[in-house]
């Protein structure tokens, strides 16, 4: 009894079991099934997100491209023209260092004509030919050919450098191109004063005593001017003397030998071809009064020939008036003629004084 009492509550307890875990079951299967549905909606949800996030992503793909695509062509178009402007810039630089290395050789040749130059001072005979060719370039840029004549020799067998060839007074003027550089180059060089001094004495003398030979070779009464020319071809030295050595100058004044550079040179050469041209003109001063002379028969000769061609017109004029007459007296006749009867007893017309006048003077 007990056993099935027992047997019975434990089924009893069973079918409870089995009946909870029915309901259990069942509300777990709708709970799943309400999960289920959750999830589809929100699968559908992640699906309508996924679509809308692929076309989002789409067009910010294609938005991408092309911003990339414009960024790409800004980009090529910016390296092109940079590009032409760095071959620009590199053709501008090729053509600078073009114009450098000419300046460059220009000034090597430079240095070496400087050197060359410098050469050509240092040798006594180099500097003389120096001095007698810029002289010559001078002269011959400032007068004609009969004016002057180079490598002169005077009475005394001295040859000067130059000589210019004016009328007297004042006569031919010498013109030497010698110039003593080797003191003015020391004078240059001293460092202290004792220096200084010592090669201003040389400088001085050598100046003095060349001036005291061109007065001895190149003045010579009644073939050469009073005075003569001195022609340094260096301004530098011509400037020296006459701010420091005024008593060289003194000498020179006193001694009529005057102290040119370059530049006072080309002054007194044009001075000297406006001499030339006084020269000329009175020389020619003659010969043109004669041709005036000559103009003015000349002009007599004509008036006289325009008066005879005038008495010839007149002559024409009165031959022509005759001529008129004639023709008007012709004239007259003729129309007479044609507005006579002709009749065997018609008296014969008489002409009237003025008629008869005219058959005279006809």
């Amino acid at each position: 009894m007990d056993q099935t009492v027992v047997l019975l509550a434990a089924l009893a307890v069973a079918a409870a079991a089995a009946v909870l875990i029915y309901f259990r079951s069942e509300r777990t299967r709708a709970e799943t099934a309400a999960r289920l549905a959750h999830l589809a909606g929100v699968a559908d949800r992640l699906a309508q997100a996924q679509a809308e996030l692929s076309g989002r992503l789409q067009h910010a793909q294609t938005g991408m491209n092309e911003r990339l695509e414009s960024l790409s062509k800004r980009l090529g178009d910016g390296l092109t023209a940079q590009t032409e402007k760095t071959g620009e810039t590199l053709l501008a630089i090729h053509k600078r260092l073009a114009v450098i290395d000419v300046a460059q050789k220009n000034l090597t040749d430079l240095s070496q004509q400087v050197v060359g130059l410098q050469d050509i001072l240092s040798n006594k005979q180099a500097r003389g030919a120096f001095g007698e060719i810029q002289l010559r370039d001078l002269v011959t840029a400032a007068l004609p050919p009969s004016a002057y004549d180079m490598q002169a020799t005077l009475s005394n067998r001295n040859r000067v450098d130059c000589l210019l060839k004016l009328p007297n007074p004042p006569g031919a003027i010498a013109i030497d191109a010698k110039f003593p550089l080797e003191s003015y180059d020391a004078l240059h060089a001293a460092k202290d004063k004792a220096a200084k001094q010592q090669a201003a004495r040389a400088f001085a003398g050598d100046v003095t005593r060349h001036v005291r030979a061109i007065q001895e070779k190149y003045i010579i009464p009644g073939e050469t001017a009073e005075s003569a020319l001195m022609f340094l071809p260096s301004e530098a030295v011509y400037a020296e003397l006459h701010a420091n050595f005024r008593q060289v100058i003194e000498e020179s004044f006193r001694r009529r030998v005057w102290i040119v550079s370059p530049t006072t040179l080309m002054a007194t050469l044009n001075t000297v071809r406006a001499v030339l041209k006084d020269a000329h003109m009175r020389e020619q001063a003659g010969v043109i009064q004669t041709e005036v002379l000559k103009l003015l028969g000349d002009v007599a000769r004509l008036d006289d020939r325009v008066g005879k061609l005038q008495q010839h017109f007149d002559q024409a004029s009165e031959d022509l008036r005759l001529i008129r007459i004639s023709t008007g007296k012709v004239t007259n006749r003729a129309e007479k003629i044609e507005g006579m009867q002709l009749s065997d007893e018609a008296p014969a017309a008489e002409l009237s004084p003025a008629e008869a006048k005219v058959e005279r003077i006809g």
